[in-house]
């Protein structure tokens, strides 16, 4: 937030809360799942939008219809073949969208792979300005009951992690995504810390605080500390590729530690130098998914100065400056 909003925005709520707590709480609730405006601002995120844009020109577009009218966009490449070929699903981090993963999203479909990619709700095409973690799971689960089990999911922060949650099967009555692998891409572990710090940005008091983090199991039906799948991750049964940056500003490479010290089955791969953002279009980043999904068992399993910066990476892109929501 801009300073001067964010001193209107802290006045409002120090009001507020001194009237009632739980109403403060519920309308933090909703200031928090709010999403940026789709539009692309700044000379670099409108020329990666647009190069994005282009590259899905010509995919099929999809529209899924969730609970409660909110709708998703969809794109998929080279669907609707004969005969039994890969599919992957996509999804991408908090402020961004489908065409801001077109590398990764090209990458993959040069495979011959039938390639899912989503916009979540208040993202890309999808429309609306709102969206918390139990409402992109139920996306993810409503694209596996629309287009059938994929063999893998690739996701960036928050969609990394909304991958996560849906695979370990946190939100009851929401199915599972069953993918064989998973690639988590700048993800974060848990989400406490992102209501911690929000609440600590407007200046919420402790009553307040737990008002906002009670809304929780109000919309997902589990407690925020239950969305803590760092050491779920090497419990699923199936290989998880994380990479990481560690001069990631985000997101903390802690969460990839965590996810790294979670079992055998999680390979940790450092592409340093990347960033958060920077790091879904890199050439080495890229070539290590295609690697993992090919099965190979090496990637992640050697030490961190396996990815090193290259220059082959896309153009740097500004999303606004906001954090992922629950």
């Amino acid at each position: 937030m801009a300073n001067f909003a964010l001193d209107v925005t802290r006045l409002g709520f120090s009001a507020l809360q001194a009237v009632s707590p739980d109403l403060a709480g519920k309308a933090a609730f909703q200031l928090f799942c709010r999403t940026p405006s789709a539009k692309p601002k700044g000379a670099k995120a409108k020329a990666a939008h647009a190069a994005g844009a282009a590259r899905l020109a010509g995919a099929e577009r999809f529209t899924l219809t969730l609970a409660g009218g909110r709708r998703a966009h969809v794109y998929r490449l080279n669907g609707g073949a004969k005969g039994r070929r890969r599919r992957y699903l996509v999804t991408h981090g908090w402020g961004s969208s489908a065409v801001y993963m077109a590398d990764l999203i090209a990458v993959l479909a040069a495979t011959g792979a039938e390639v899912v990619a989503l916009d979540f709700p208040g993202h890309g095409r999808s429309g609306g300005r709102f969206l918390h973690m139990g409402l992109a799971v139920e996306t993810i689960a409503a694209a596996q009951t629309r287009f059938g089990a994929f063999d893998a999911v690739i996701g960036h922060s928050f969609g990394g992690a909304a991958l996560m949650v849906s695979a370990v099967g946190l939100l009851p009555g929401v199915a599972p995504v069953t993918a064989e692998r998973l690639a988590l891409i700048g993800a974060p572990s848990e989400m406490a810390w992102l209501f911690t710090d929000f609440g600590r940005m407007i200046g919420l008091r402790p009553a307040a605080q737990a008002a906002l983090e009670n809304q929780v199991p109000r919309v997902a039906g589990r407690r925020l500390e239950d969305f803590d799948v760092g050491g779920a991750a090497g419990g699923i049964g199936r290989p998880v590729l994380v990479i990481h940056a560690e001069d990631d500003k985000e997101v903390s490479s802690l969460h990839a530690r965590r996810y790294g010290a979670a079992g055998k089955g999680v390979r940790l791969l450092w592409a340093n130098g990347f960033g958060h953002r920077r790091i879904i279009g890199a050439a080495p980043v890229l070539a290590a998914i295609a690697a993992f999904l090919e099965g190979d068992p090496g990637v992640g399993e050697v030490p961190d100065e396996s990815i090193k910066k290259d220059a082959e990476i896309i153009p740097f892109f500004e999303l606004p400056a906001r954090r992922a929501a629950l």
